[in-house]
């Protein structure tokens, strides 16, 4: 693992131990055993690392869900999973999970890590567009309709991380909203 990887993956500990303000290049540094000075030579400012961290996390969930549309499940039982793996990362690594989609600054950011994040969304729409070519979707552009899906997710999520979702609903977990929004779209499209 190279100095700039290792890096990463120590940004990636501490912003699940303590978040974004617990990530500092000198504290990354620290924690891979390097001079303050040597996490300079491979990211301009922390921002530049967070951007790495988040392009990192994209390419794993990318490579997640092209493991799940290459499964034998349904195709709209590999979108749930695909969902599935979506809350699980979120619950897993909150802080990592609000870089990837709540942090604009880092968004902005470009290069790497945009090429990461459209990677990984064409990877979801694919599955999207896999059960509507199962007939199980509404017929409607993919991207739009991947775009809506994941925007409910995300909102399922939040609602759910901030403690707003079982009370109203009384679900155990964002997944079963997901699984009700999935089997209205494919009701309303067999009508």
């Amino acid at each position: 693992m190279s100095t700039a990887e290792r890096l990463v993956a120590a940004a990636a500990d501490l912003l699940d131990e303590g978040g974004e303000a617990a990530v500092t290049l000198r504290g990354v540094g620290a924690a891979i055993g390097v001079s303050h000075n040597a996490p300079y030579k491979h990211f301009v400012n922390r921002d530049d690392l967070l951007a790495a961290v988040a392009a990192t996390d994209f390419r794993a969930l990318a490579e997640g869900w092209q493991r799940i549309r290459a499964s034998g499940q349904e195709p709209n039982q590999r979108l749930l999973a695909a969902l599935d793996a979506v809350i699980e990362f979120s619950q897993a690594h909150p802080a990592r999970y609000r870089l990837l989609f709540n942090s604009p600054a880092i968004a902005v950011r470009g290069g790497p890590l945009t090429a990461a994040a459209e990677e990984a969304l064409g990877v979801f729409a694919g599955i999207v567009e896999d059960s509507q070519a199962a007939g199980t979707l509404p017929d409607t552009p993919s991207d739009n309709l991947a775009i809506l899906i994941f925007a409910t997710a995300h909102g399922l999520i939040d609602a759910d991380a901030s403690g707003r979702l079982r009370p109203r609903t009384g679900w155990a977990q964002a997944g079963t909203g997901l699984q009700i929004l999935i089997r209205l779209l494919s009701n309303s499209h067999q009508n």
